[in-house]
């Protein structure tokens, strides 16, 4: 087929407009990458911030005091630190005091005191000076309340009530020690308080499977201290952006909410020696009765503050322990098991160690009344796979299991009753025959069910058995020349007995292998990952 002169033309006219068309489009689409790049940092700043205005808005997204901050590029400086006041009582406090010694050395910084709800008695604040509510409402925008939008500055300096700013010189000295550090594991400089007791640099260690935090002293440098919390009064100097980074960064009380996240991500904090920070207002409380009242808050609000980061036991610098999970007095820290597969396993923890507490002086108090009343019992299942592993309970077992023979119960006041009922002893320890199967129960209290299991068992032609049994793959027969004799074993801070060959017992309940192969009661629910247990 012949093409006229007149459709070759046209052809190519039409190709040359696609080429433009494709270069005039790549281009626009270059410029307005371009133009996103640039604007990432406009885009926070123009946020409407209240009481900050269009030039505090702006400050956020500029390059403040040389640094490029926020990713919009200018010639404007502007403070490069927020002052916040966080930790302070409604009833009692200097912070219109702590805002105007502040304000008189800088009065171009930004300062916010902090509150869960509007203090009563209202502060009284200096010109200059904000309060940010962190509780919603409903008649207001997100960002009224949102820390991360009325924080517009590189830094935050984090600052006790009653502290005071001598000059201004001090601030900008925390400043380079924190720049100084560049990206290294430093992300938070501090400066002591002057008081009466020095503030201490403390080596954290949160581990939340096992649902504890410890504290241990650390060791001071010649520059002064880095370490992981500090306890004591102090002024601590983030960025920003990394104090927003964190899932709680205001919480109370303050420093144990701060270092508890920080710690968890491998941040350190360095304690200069200089410049310290005067307080003239300490103690901050002039009556006993406002102590008291700020004691029992902190305490409300250090409990409030570990149960929600999921932490049930503090180990302090003096090895002392402080418990915010179950106790005998509530419920144990989880509901009823199901598939053998209680429910912190699916969020990657392990029992929690009040729990553990409870068991082990369920299970010693046990012991003693078998031992005292001639019931010969053995550690059984789980139990005595925990005590040849770790001489303790599984640090995921949630019960523990003794067997009994049954020919002994009668020797028993607490068990010899118990065809029917239940029975509370002296000591708030609960006896009784347990409905799901032919055994028995001992529970912690009424209140709190964690509890040991008692399996009775019944030689007949040299074999232990029962009557009725679980689904439990470890509820099996096995040859009495196990119990004779039945040898000691250390197990959950006590000796108990056990059978004489406790690795074949195992292997014949569990597999072969069991003791050096850890796993979870139910894999096919939930595996164990092998790769992050230690010492199991």
């Amino acid at each position: 087929m012949r093409i006229s002169f007149c459709q070759a033309l046209l052809t190519g006219a039409i190709i040359l407009n696609l080429l433009i068309l494709y270069y005039v489009s790549r281009a626009q689409q270059q410029m307005m990458e371009k133009r996103r790049e640039q604007g990432k940092g406009l885009k926070k700043a123009s946020l409407p911030v209240p009481g900050l205005g269009a030039m505090g808005n702006l400050v956020g997204g500029s390059i403040v005091g040389g640094v490029k901050f926020g990713g919009l590029e200018s010639n404007m400086r502007g403070p490069r630190v927020t002052i916040l006041v966080r930790e302070f009582e409604d009833f009692e406090n200097y912070v219109g005091d702590v805002a105007r010694s502040f304000l008189r050395q800088r009065p171009e910084l930004p300062f916010l005191a902090v509150a869960e709800s509007p203090p009563y008695p209202p502060l009284a604040l200096p010109e200059g000076a904000r309060l940010l509510v962190l509780s919603p409402s409903p008649d207001q925008p997100p960002q009224t309340h949102r820390p991360e939008f009325n924080v517009q500055t590189e830094f935050a300096l984090l600052v006790p009530d009653g502290v005071e700013l001598d000059h201004g010189r001090q601030i900008e000295r925390l400043i380079r020690e924190l720049e100084g550090e560049g990206g290294g594991p430093v992300r938070l400089v501090a400066a002591p308080v002057l008081t009466r007791s020095a503030v201490q640099c403390l080596h954290l260690r949160v581990n939340l499977r096992e649902w504890t935090a410890t504290y241990n002293p650390a060791a001071s440098g010649s520059s002064g201290s880095v370490c992981t919390a500090l306890q004591g009064d102090a002024v601590v100097l983030i960025r920003t952006e990394d104090l927003f980074n964190l899932s709680v960064p205001l919480g109370r009380p303050l420093m144990s909410s701060l270092f508890v996240q920080t710690s968890l991500r491998g941040w350190k904090v360095k304690l200069l020696e200089g410049p310290s920070f005067s307080a003239s207002h300490r103690p901050l409380f002039t009556s006993a009765h406002n102590q008291w009242k700020a004691d029992s808050r902190l305490k409300d609000a250090t409990n409030h503050l570990l149960r929600s980061f999921g932490l049930k036991r503090v180990i302090l610098p003096d090895g002392r322990d402080q418990w915010f999970g179950c106790s005998k007095e509530t419920p144990r820290c989880f509901g009823t098991v199901r598939d053998d597969t209680p429910e912190y396993l699916y969020v990657e923890r392990w029992t929690p160690p009040c729990c553990l507490r409870a068991l082990r002086e369920t299970t010693k108090y046990v012991v003693n009344i078998l031992e005292s009343s001639g019931v010969r019992y053995w550690l059984e299942g789980g139990s005595l796979l925990g005590a040849a592993r770790h001489k303790d309970i599984i640090p995921w077992d949630y019960d523990v299991d003794l067997g009994i023979y049954m020919e002994d119960v009668p020797n028993c006041d607490y068990l010899k009753n118990l065809d029917s009922g239940s029975l509370v002893d002296a000591n708030g320890y609960v006896w009784e025959r347990a409905v799901e199967g032919d055994f028995y129960r001992v529970q912690y209290s009424e209140a709190n069910h964690l509890h040991v299991d008692l399996w009775p068992f019944y030689p007949r032609n040299g074999v232990m058995t029962r009557d009725t049994w679980t689904e439990h793959k470890q509820d099996v027969e096995f040859p009495e020349h196990f119990l004779q004799p039945l040898v000691p074993m250390p197990f959950a801070g006590i000796t108990a007995y056990g059978p004489n060959n406790h690795r074949a017992f195992l292997e014949l309940k569990f597999g072969e292998g069991v003791i050096e192969n850890p796993q979870y009661p139910n894999p096919a629910k939930k595996r164990l990952d092998r790769s992050r247990t230690l010492g199991s």
